[in-house]
């Protein structure tokens, strides 16, 4: 068996496709919708990610503007500028980036974010709006693994979900999520006893664990769907070929940059078992920010009814 690619990018591009659409025709009626991105520090991969949103809102046509603030910031000064925000009818979404330096009170930062900015769905107050199924932002991940099942048509009803990592920025909300789409649903996580053993039960098992290639073949049931959220880096040539054979494309990557990009899912003993899965890169990431993109055009779509 050959599992079958779920290819994210391709989803993630239709998606931005009727993104951009929804904000040309805002625009038109006067309310370009801007989202915020705060950046605390100069982590790399932070940067990375901010500059990447960025860059996807000009080409769909948002308003974005990034707010660099230096490492030693405190809360009290974040939540200055978070207040700012919340008051700016330009600004429509805001996102801070995580992780913040250790001196910052992540969680007060979250609270203090208006819960209609709040794009990234982090606020406890769309917490509870997706626990009981009312409108609010969910958060993006979550939203893309729902998106790439249900543009390959991958039935949820019925089906049993097994996810690995209760985190509450992807496993706690993809749960629910996939609750809602009346999928039994398990989440895992290191107190769990005999995981390989549960994740083999999983019609769709999802992986959010943060622990490169962990899930291996003897994870899978044969021809379940696979989907890998895990972003994780791989620097080694033998650990390359370990992973992903010969393959000329990933070695070329290493010897480019570093390293080659990784998820929580073993890339070649996946692909011998499951039906389905996403790759890495490629697969859950550029969906992560077409949903961050689509929030922020719904939340000027909702700024403009009240």
């Amino acid at each position: 068996m050959v599992a079958q690619i779920l290819d994210g990018a391709l989803v993630a591009s239709k998606l931005n496709t009727e993104t951009a659409a929804r904000c040309a025709d805002l625009t038109a009626r006067g309310v370009r919708p801007g989202l915020a991105a705060v950046l605390v520090g100069d982590n790399p991969a932070s940067r990375t990610y901010v500059s990447s949103k960025a860059k996807t809102c000009t080409r769909l046509g948002l308003y974005s503007e990034v707010v660099t603030l230096p490492a030693e910031t405190t809360t009290a000064e974040l939540l200055a500028l978070v207040a700012t925000l919340n008051t700016r009818t330009d600004i429509h979404g805001i996102l801070v980036q995580m992780p913040l330096p250790a001196q910052i009170d992540a969680q007060v930062v979250i609270r203090a974010i208006d819960p209609e900015k709040d794009v990234d769905g982090f606020h406890p107050v769309n917490v509870g709006r997706l626990a009981l199924r009312q409108e609010g932002f969910v958060p993006c991940t979550p939203a893309g693994v729902l998106a790439l099942l249900d543009h390959y048509d991958l039935p949820l009803r019925g089906q049993r979900a097994v996810v690995l990592g209760r985190s509450t920025i992807v496993g706690l909300p993809l749960s629910l999520l996939l609750l809602h789409r009346d999928a039994t649903v398990t989440i895992c996580h290191s107190r769990t006893t005999d995981l390989a053993a549960v994740a083999r039960s999983a019609d769709i098992l999802i992986a959010a664990i943060g622990r490169t290639a962990f899930v291996t073949e003897t994870f899978i049931r044969p021809g379940a769907v696979v989907i890998d959220v895990g972003i994780n880096q791989v620097t080694t040539q033998a650990d390359v070929q370990a992973y992903f054979g010969d393959d000329p494309a990933r070695l070329a990557d290493l010897e480019k940059k570093g390293y080659t990009l990784i998820g929580d899912v073993h890339p070649r003993q996946a692909a011998e078992v499951a039906g389905y899965m996403t790759p890495v890169p490629g697969g859950i990431g550029p969906l992560t920010i077409a949903m961050l993109m689509r929030n922020t055009v719904l939340a000027a779509e909702r700024a403009c009814r009240r």
